[in-house]
């Protein structure tokens, strides 16, 4: 199973870079042990149409395309649901052992995510009811799955 991370907008050179491509390499490499055969990034082009409401089904269109089919998709989503790491390390089990071809992180655009998106969601994900910046949401879903693939494997850096 792939670990993919689909993201509006480009995540430029510095420390919000660094960090997610941290935490992507330990995931490819902490998840083998738990069938994740790569965590992966794909990047999408902010839309330019003019109003906001076509933008967000232009990026939605273009976030769901990317994906493989049969997808499990995360939208993450400042109205979503909010886990402990242990639950989401449980529902990110579940999701590994579905027999689906990747488990995706969607990042939407600054105008958040179009219906597409948000209506083909297998679970709308927050971190806290505070908004962050996408490049810092990447991040911070990286470190997530990254936590609960070392939950999942018994390893020390998860400390309730």
């Amino acid at each position: 199973m792939r670990v993919l991370f689909a993201s509006i907008g480009r995540l430029k050179a510095g420390a919000e870079r660094q960090l997610f491509d941290r935490y992507q390499e330990r995931i490819a490499k902490a998840g083998r042990a738990l069938g994740i055969t790569s965590a992966d990034e794909i990047e999408i082009a902010e839309d330019r149409s003019p109003r906001a409401q076509e933008r967000k089904a232009n990026e939605a269109r273009a976030l769901m395309k990317a994906l493989p089919a049969g997808s499990i998709v995360i939208a993450l989503d400042e109205n979503g649901r909010t886990f402990t790491s242990e639950d989401f390390a449980a529902r990110f089990e579940s999701w590994k052992d579905s027999g689906a071809p990747a488990i995706a992180f969607l990042t939407g655009g600054p105008d958040g995510h179009g219906d597409e998106v948000l209506n083909a969601a297998d679970l709308k994900l927050a971190f806290g009811p505070m908004t962050w910046p996408h490049q810092i949401v990447r991040s911070l879903a990286a470190e997530q799955v990254y936590r609960a693939i070392t939950i999942l494997s018994g390893h020390p850096y998860h400390r309730p």
